[in-house]
């Protein structure tokens, strides 16, 4: 890891995490992804993480290896229909990763993430962190909706809305 991003970590404060996502901004994701999740078979989980900790930079941990590893912690994957997509985002290095269970991963092209991960970075570079959150979910919930449409008029919600915050 580069001395500027080890620093950016070191340097990252719990408080910069609540400023950026607040809970009424915490509130306008979960409502967000709630109506999303009406238009597509999908689940949609959000996850928040201000910095990496001492350990993890020290071993090279990347925002993606991250990402994958709170899709695990957040059971992400523990769908019916392996449908669920985790939108990460690292606040100290304005990353943002999606990781998609292997159910709609292998339908959706990763430029198609990629491309939603780009638009929220563009959005966070800019300090707009609401707008970059609600654009995710409805980029992300498009793609659901057009790889992954509803079941059934009884769609049960088997992934909590709320959004997590990492380590505050």
């Amino acid at each position: 890891m580069r001395w500027s991003s080890l620093l950016r970590h070191l340097r990252f404060a719990p408080w910069q995490t609540r400023r950026a996502f607040p809970q009424a901004t915490l509130a306008a994701i979960a409502r967000a992804i709630h109506a999303a999740e009406q238009a597509h078979g999908g689940e949609i989980r959000f996850a928040v993480e201000g910095a990496l900790d001492l350990p993890e930079l020290w071993r090279g941990l990347s925002a993606r290896e991250r990402a994958i590893e709170v899709f695990s912690h957040l059971h992400v994957w523990d769908t019916e229909h392996k449908d669920g997509v985790l939108i990460y985002l690292l606040l100290a290095e304005r990353d943002v990763e999606i990781v998609a269970d292997r159910g709609i991963h292998q339908r959706v092209p990763s430029d198609a993430w990629e491309q939603v991960c780009r638009s929220m970075e563009a959005l966070l570079r800019q300090g707009r962190f609401e707008a970059a959150a609600l654009q995710g979910v409805a980029e992300v919930s498009g793609l659901l909706a057009l790889h992954a449409p509803p079941r059934s008029s009884e769609k049960r919600n088997e992934l909590p809305d709320w959004p997590v915050v990492l380590r505050l």
